[in-house]
């Protein structure tokens, strides 16, 4: 750790959090030895740069600590998806409905997928009306609408996101 100062002196705090000013570069190694610590640049592109005496094992950990707990508290977004057929019974819509809201509760991204099979392609607009329906429904929640109802090969997708 001291090999990497290249500099002649140093700005110096030392463990405690006191300011010793700048003092020679041999001085402040010194001290560090005397502490039986290590003397660890906090701050390398200051004129001096700033160098402070601690234990670099214990300060390599607890930076690893914060970067893991930071991660811990990050929270990354799905997208759930919900396929339906649009002859859906009222009660199944009411549970698609409750879902929607959940995951969007939970920040996630819903891609609502709309199927058609077979000669139910010629009714097509019955899937946009019932994609504009899930719309109409959502309005009152905190729901932005990422894409608008569309057609994707032989289903009407629609993407909703949280606000």
């Amino acid at each position: 750790m001291n090999d990497d100062i290249r500099a002649k002196e140093v700005r110096l705090i030392t463990q405690k959090g006191e300011n010793k000013g700048i003092i020679p570069i041999e001085e402040a190694l010194n001290m560090a030895d005397d502490a039986e610590l290590d003397l660890v640049l906090i701050n390398p592109n200051q004129d001096p740069p700033v160098a402070k005496i601690m234990d670099f094992g214990k300060y390599k950990y607890e930076i690893e600590k914060r970067a893991k707990e930071a991660k811990k508290k990050q929270h990354t977004v799905d997208v759930k998806e919900i396929k339906i057929r649009y002859k859906i019974d009222t009660h199944d819509y009411q549970v698609r409905i409750n879902n929607i809201k959940k995951f969007i509760s939970q920040g996630n991204k819903v891609k609502i997928v709309v199927m058609l099979r077979g000669r139910e392609m010629q009714h097509s607009q019955l899937a946009f009306d019932l994609a504009n329906r899930f719309v109409e429904d959502l309005k009152n929640e905190p729901i932005q609408i990422e894409k608008q109802p569309q057609m994707e090969g032989r289903n009407v997708t629609l993407f909703l996101a949280p606000q």
